[in-house]
């Protein structure tokens, strides 16, 4: 049976067996009967490699944080978490350039990027996910938008809905109107100046973003 474990572009935990490029955590969101009793913990919301020099986190291990898992690193992006900064260290380094570029801040640490995103991405009271209208000109590739059908993937010309197993068949991108955008706004700014999120092969031949 699937593990509830698999995180969406809406930010949702479900349980699904596809198998994604990324692992993370927002905490210990399991209690010690091995029911999921929260959706975070705390603020550091991470996407972490597989495996760490050598080492996969057990998943029984309700002890220490609980894994979760992302198609790519742009669904983890969607979902309001940024690189982590010890298995990730060469893309947290390229997320930290461009969230100075973006200007979003300078001299960035951790926490400041967890506050913002934090803000940025649910509701305080609701846990609700925080979405936002923009036109579908400006938006940079390695966002996510809700459609009608469900999550997508912007990238150049096209858009490519999403799901746990992968990416479907590309649709042409609007020239005009707005999109209802899940990329937290920050995380969107960000991709705007020039961070690059590692992509699903599924995305096509622009998943070397890179």
């Amino acid at each position: 049976m699937a593990r509830r474990n698999r995180v969406t572009p809406e930010g949702a935990i479900t349980a699904d067996p596809a198998r994604g490029l990324f692992t993370g955590n927002r905490g210990i969101l399991y209690d010690a009967e091995g029911r999921m009793r929260w959706t975070h913990r705390h603020r550091a919301w991470i996407s972490c490699v597989l495996c760490w020099k050598g080492d996969r986190q057990p998943l029984e291990d309700a002890h220490r944080w609980t894994p979760l898992f992302f198609l790519d690193e742009a669904v983890a992006m969607a979902a309001g978490h940024r690189p982590c900064a010890t298995c990730r260290r060469a893309a947290y380094t390229r997320f930290r350039a461009a969230w100075t570029a973006a200007g979003l801040g300078g001299d960035p640490r951790a926490g400041d990027f967890d506050r913002a995103l934090h803000r940025a991405r649910i509701l305080p009271r609701t846990g609700e996910k925080v979405t936002f209208a923009t036109p579908w000109p400006a938006l940079p590739d390695g966002a996510f938008v809700r459609l009608d059908a469900g999550p997508a993937l912007v990238l150049g010309a096209q858009i490519r809905p999403w799901s746990a197993a992968g990416y479907g068949a590309p649709l042409p991108r609007p020239a005009k109107g707005a999109a209802r955008v899940l990329t937290p706004a920050p995380l969107v700014a960000v991709l705007a100046a020039g961070y690059a999120p590692e992509l699903h092969p599924t995305a096509g031949a622009m998943s070397h973003l890179r």
